[in-house]
């Protein structure tokens, strides 16, 4: 899957740690842009996990160690993932939250302007603001 150049943000390696009972951090190659977190089983790059930014709430629980970084993303149907990097990397956790904030602020202007749009299409009716008592 190629991707415009424009599009991403931020490249590199990330681990995630694994759902099943003994959690291992399986590394994978990840990519992301404007839009979603594209995460890689593999160099090539043949399967890829989409994890859509609509679908996260936040990235929380930010920890460091001397050899890595922490953190979980939290979707918006609850369920936590968790990402590790070493300690000398790029912050991924600050990159994805920025990127969150970027996608949260381009929806809130879309609904806004689709709002708008929806209001000056029906001239007709006349808007009542709620007076404070």
């Amino acid at each position: 899957m190629k991707m415009p150049a424009d599009e991403i943000i931020m490249e590199g390696d990330l681990e995630k740690r694994s759902d099943s009972f003994l959690q291992f951090w399986k590394k994978k190659t990840c990519v992301l842009t404007k839009d979603s977190l594209n995460m890689y089983a593999d160099v090539k790059r043949s399967k890829v996990k989409e994890l859509k930014l609509q679908s996260i709430k936040k990235v929380d629980c930010v920890e460091r160690t001397e050899k890595f970084m922490y953190f979980t993303i939290v979707t918006k149907d609850d369920k936590e993932i968790d990402f590790r990097h070493s300690a000398e990397q790029t912050c991924w956790h600050a990159e994805i939250t920025l990127a969150l904030i970027s996608y949260q602020n381009r929806e809130a202007v879309q609904d806004f302007k689709t709002r708008q749009d929806d209001e000056s299409a029906s001239p007709g009716q006349e808007r009542r603001m709620a007076r404070a008592p």
